[in-house]
């Protein structure tokens, strides 16, 4: 019987392969995008016309190999370990500065592929400089995407009914959750990032699912459904839905451009709470999330139980495949709907 307390999960990041991204102007003209010891500052890459992205999934607990390719990657042989190598700053012509990471896919002892995951969306036959390599920063910015977060002005439920501001809330104050009732804050977090590729919040607007006002999250927040009506067809009532697979252009999308305060909601264990009407989920403790944290924050034993061990609701989670249909949104509010 598997432990849970590994509390294995999975991310899947939208990479291109590294021949995708090669040197057209510079030292290493010709070669792909590669390891931060082979890289050469000055150079200029360009993304090809035919580039497209795909699906690299991650499988992620806690044992000594952090990162591996899950099942179902579109990219990788599963099992095969992942090691985030570096992140590189590109300079576009018009002197706006964009982050990627470099991910590197071994197997025995080997390297098995060579990826690129773009922070911000790579326009093709665009020069793009190498100005910066940091063999340091790549889990600190794995970290920042998948920390999952509440924008400025969200209304988060008290655990006395009142709706408050998620950026006028403290450490100590009390609120409601879905599974242990009123919880205190341990920790709270707030960054300032531009709102670009997949820092770019997602909005699920006025009543799309039942909410009082827009949610504007992260792209990789979780929410909570109860279905009345499993009408997803995942067999069961309860699901947990990443928001990024719920955009479609209208009641879901994607907020670009500019800059998003991003709040962070940190729990001795992992929550669900309440945000403007909707079930979301608070911060969770893995090795993703765990570099973006300050020491205050790391998990801490209660007893003989160590927090932000596995909890029932995470496996809840439904596959991007039940919510690939356009309608995925319609569905869960009829699902929820109390009529």
């Amino acid at each position: 019987m598997q432990d849970k307390t590994d509390h294995p999960t999975e991310q899947t990041l939208p990479i291109y392969e590294a021949g995708a991204f090669c040197v057209t102007d510079g030292v290493a003209e010709g070669d792909p995008v590669s390891f931060a010891d082979e890289l050469v500052l000055d150079d200029v890459y360009q993304l090809r016309p035919d580039a497209r992205r795909v699906r690299l999934g991650l499988r992620v607990t806690e044992g000594p190999v952090p990162f591996s390719v899950a099942q179902g990657s579109e990219r990788g042989t599963p099992g095969n370990a992942v090691v985030l190598d570096c992140c590189i700053t590109l300079m576009a012509p018009d002197s706006v500065t964009f982050e990627a990471l470099v991910l590197v896919e071994v197997e025995d002892g080997a390297v098995a592929g060579l990826f690129l995951l773009p922070l911000a969306p790579l326009a093709p036959r665009t020069d793009y400089r190498l100005v910066g390599i940091d063999r340091h920063a790549a889990t600190q910015r794995l970290a920042e995407v998948a920390c999952v977060s509440f924008t400025r002005g969200t209304l988060i439920t008290a655990a006395s009914g009142r709706q408050v501001p998620i950026e006028d809330l403290r450490v100590g104050d009390m609120v409601l959750t879905r599974d242990d009732g009123p919880q205190a804050i341990r920790w709270i977090g707030q960054t300032t990032l531009r709102a670009v590729g997949d820092f770019a919040p997602v909005v699920i607007t006025r009543g799309a699912l039942h909410n009082e006002n827009d949610l504007v999250v992260s792209p990789d927040h979780r929410i909570f459904v109860w279905q009345r009506t499993d009408r997803l067809g995942a067999g069961r009532h309860e699901v947990l839905v990443k928001v990024r697979h719920l955009i479609n252009g209208t009641t879901v999308y994607q907020q670009d451009g500019g800059f998003v305060d991003y709040f962070q909601l940190l729990f001795d264990d992992h929550q669900i709470i309440y945000a403007e009407g909707i079930a979301a989920e608070s911060l969770l403790i893995d090795p993703r999330t765990r570099a973006a944290l300050p020491a205050e924050a790391a998990p801490r034993s209660s007893g003989t139980r160590r927090t932000h061990a596995h909890r029932p609701h995470l496996d809840y989670e439904v596959g991007e495949s039940l919510l690939s249909t356009p309608d995925a949104v319609d569905l869960l509010r009829k699902a929820s709907s109390p009529d």
